[in-house]
């Protein structure tokens, strides 16, 4: 699975965990899932996203770009 889709998964997972967080925790998590939508907006322009980082060192994923050059060199 590519970076982009891992971000894609998470970020989704991210807001309905939010949302369930507001729903049955705490109102408060609502600024939880203002962030995550913010976060998302801004990435949508910058293309820079602090999660894929992680997910680039830490569980070594590779974006769409580097697995299209591995299979075709």
């Amino acid at each position: 699975m590519s970076a982009e889709r891992v971000l894609t998964a998470f970020a989704g997972f991210m807001v309905l965990l939010s949302v369930a967080l507001t729903q049955w925790v705490h109102p408060g998590f609502i600024w939880f899932t203002v962030f995550i939508g913010a976060n998302l907006f801004q990435q949508s322009f910058t293309g820079f996203c602090p999660a894929t980082i992680v997910f680039r060192k830490v569980f070594k994923v590779k974006t769409e770009r580097e697995i299209a050059l591995q299979q075709n060199p």
